[in-house]
């Protein structure tokens, strides 16, 4: 048995953090997995995975933790928890830290500074590869899930559906500290609004102008427009730029004029996402481009 993991797990539960067992020295779970369940004890009316057995009972940690060093998992969104990892970049060769990229505490500092606000002081823990854990209390009513990269590069968060590794655990690379020893502060607003999830959007039939033009290069540009609203997320920019290529050909033959074509993909993107000053840099880009490559009509 190891006491000072087992105090550090109960000291957690009596903050009414739920913790569970994770393979001594590592940060992966320790507990069986659904291949491997013999669906008895806890799991004997269907397979528990760890966020749902994780828990606060002093009794079930302390028969956890007395018979095993087990490192110690905070599942974050039973425990009204949403957790900043703020991650140092690695070394793709050789898996040490690298100091030409900066860390996810660097990175976090100037989006505060961006959106005019000062870095939140609330209960921070050290990581074992020398990153940081700022833990904040979970605005009521709000389920927010887990983000990797959307507030900046190597901030990560974790809520629901995820974990961290608890102060008191030891890996190889070093232990779980708690170098600001307070309670979580409240998710500030303008985090809050950062980490919930964009409304979906309402896909609405395109309309296309009533003008001239063959029939061939209008259907053309109606499906084109149409594959540019559909784009999956982080690909609007290079479908527009390519749907507009397409179309380009027939505005080098005469049969679509250009601010047609300029028009309506403009709407197109513009109603996937994208900014107006990007629609219509790319837009331009790709006719310009199609306009110099394209091919004689009989040739194409």
């Amino acid at each position: 048995m190891s006491t000072h993991l087992l105090n550090a797990a109960l000291a957690a539960a009596e903050r009414g953090w739920h913790v569970f067992p994770l393979r001594p020295g590592t940060k992966r779970p320790a507990l069986h997995g659904a291949d491997r369940c013999k669906l008895t004890g806890d799991c004997a009316n269907g397979h528990l995975k760890w966020q749902e057995r994780a828990t606060v009972d002093p009794h079930r940690i302390t028969l956890c933790w007395e018979n095993s060093p087990a490192n110690i998992g905070l599942a974050t969104g039973p425990s009204g928890l949403i957790v900043l990892d703020l991650d140092v970049p690695k070394n793709q060769d050789n898996g040490n830290s690298s100091a030409d990229t900066p860390d996810g505490a660097t990175t976090f500092k100037a989006l505060c500074e961006r959106t005019g606000h000062s870095v939140p002081r609330t209960r921070t823990t050290r990581t074992a590869s020398g990153g940081q854990h700022l833990y904040f209390a979970a605005p009521a009513g709000v389920r927010l899930g887990n983000t990797a990269g959307t507030l900046a590069p190597l901030v990560d968060t974790r809520a629901w559906g995820g974990y961290v590794v608890a102060a008191g655990s030891i890996t190889p690379d070093g232990s779980y500290e708690t170098v600001h020893d307070i309670a979580p502060v409240p998710l500030p607003g303008w985090l809050l609004e950062l980490l919930q999830p964009a409304p979906a959007r309402v896909m609405t039939p395109l309309r296309l102008p009533a003008v001239d033009g063959s029939r061939a290069a209008l259907a053309a540009l109606e499906a084109e427009c149409a594959v540019v609203t559909a784009a999956p997320d982080k690909q609007g920019n290079i479908t527009l730029n390519r749907c507009a290529f397409k179309v380009g050909r027939f505005v080098a033959w005469g049969d679509l004029p250009r601010h047609v074509a300029e028009d309506a993909f403009q709407a197109a993107g513009e109603a996937r996402g994208l900014t107006a000053a990007e629609c219509r840099s790319t837009i331009r880009s790709a006719l310009d481009s199609s306009l110099r490559k394209v091919r004689p009509r009989e040739r194409a």
